[in-house]
């Protein structure tokens, strides 16, 4: 396929299932870089129904099907609204990189598969313009944890030559992406990153997220209750290493609150601490003292960023603002550099980072 211009979209809606970031980039002089962005709420009955297809494993395939194709035309209506919002004609844009929306992820089982949708056939029809998508699948196929994507796209813009850094985002999960110079990135999940807050605030206050983590500055941390969370044998397997919805979810942490009568604030300040401390510890054997990235939503909770502040001793922690990329849309900007890698026909560098027997070309493309 011929490149048409130096324009493309990434979507991305991840594990916390707040909105879809869209992010419009343009390859240019100064390298790949963001020109606008958007982030459109999700409908809450279609929020819920795709949190009862991750949660409940059990749904129909009618149930599939429907959501399926509702989140996919979510999405084609959050880039035509960014389009619209800028001025830009659909025809100067290459192409649209989509994420899609996992529902299951299982890299470790004896049958390996991960599980996106969202109709990038959809997405083509109704923006009129080429998706890239189903990119984990391909990784899989030749032996890697089809996650995560992104420490490849971190290496490409992020990697500065004379230093060491450490990428770090925090989504729904958390990954970390070690940047060492030339060399390819090395990375994966280190566990729950915001997850597990956002399913114990919206059980007690019916809120998405703990915004300015107002909830946790209430509680005390628990420490029988960060004991036991920080027993699960996931943090001491050795990398690769992916994780999800799958795992750590409601389930998981109430089996281990049991029948215990815990104040929920300090369920609440305890979780905090547990990711601050998942990610902290994954750092610091990964890195030596450099400087650490932050994007997702965990760059806005404060108390998160003081904890890893504290935790993190001799490293400087700050959010991608430093690097020109709002935090909350570097995952939007992955997924569009990683259609262009796609469109290009380029292998992405990933088996340093997900266990793969090769790097390969990832993604499909639909054409409208």
């Amino acid at each position: 396929m011929q490149n048409r211009s130096g324009l493309y979209l990434g979507l991305m809606s991840g594990t916390s299932l707040d909105a879809i970031d869209v992010a419009l980039c343009e390859r240019n002089e100064n390298g790949f870089v963001q020109v606008a962005g958007t982030a459109i709420d999700l409908d809450p009955k279609l929020r819920q129904q795709l949190l009862n297809i991750c949660n409940e494993k059990h749904s129909s395939l009618h149930q599939i099907g429907e959501v399926d194709h509702l989140f996919a035309a979510a999405c084609a209506q959050a880039v035509n609204h960014l389009l619209s919002q800028e001025g830009i004609n659909p025809s100067t844009v290459t192409a649209v990189g989509s994420h899609g929306q996992t529902i299951y992820h299982s890299p470790d089982t004896e049958i390996a598969f991960t599980q996106q949708i969202g109709d990038a056939n959809v997405i083509a029809a109704q923006t009129q313009i080429p998706c890239v998508a189903d990119f984990r699948r391909m990784d899989m196929a030749y032996g890697g944890q089809g996650a995560p994507l992104v420490p490849a796209f971190h290496q490409a813009l992020f990697a500065e030559h004379e230093q060491q850094r450490v990428i770090l985002n925090i989504g729904g999960i958390a990954n970390i992406s070690v940047l060492n110079g030339t060399e390819h990135a090395f990375g994966y999940d280190t566990g729950p990153g915001n997850m597990l807050m956002d399913a114990w605030i919206n059980l007690h206050h019916q809120q998405i997220y703990d915004k300015d983590a107002w909830f946790a500055k209430s509680g005390q941390i628990n420490q029988t209750l960060l004991n036991q969370l920080l027993a699960d044998p996931y943090f001491t397997l050795p990398a690769p290493k992916s994780t999800g919805r799958e795992k750590f979810n409601l389930t998981w942490l109430t089996e281990r609150i049991a029948d215990q009568n815990y104040p929920a604030q300090d369920v609440q300040r305890t979780l905090l601490e547990f990711t601050a401390i998942t990610i902290a510890e994954q750092i610091k054997q990964q890195s030596q003292a450099c400087d650490v990235y932050v994007c997702g939503g965990g760059a806005l909770n404060p108390l998160l960023m003081l904890r890893l502040n504290a935790l993190l001793v001799g490293h400087q922690v700050q959010t991608t603002e430093a690097l020109a990329i709002n935090p909350m849309y570097v995952e939007a900007v992955a997924f569009a550099w990683l259609a262009e890698q796609r469109i290009l026909e380029r292998k992405v560098p990933l088996k340093a980072v997900t266990g793969a027997t090769r790097d390969t070309i990832l993604g499909c493309v639909y054409l409208p």
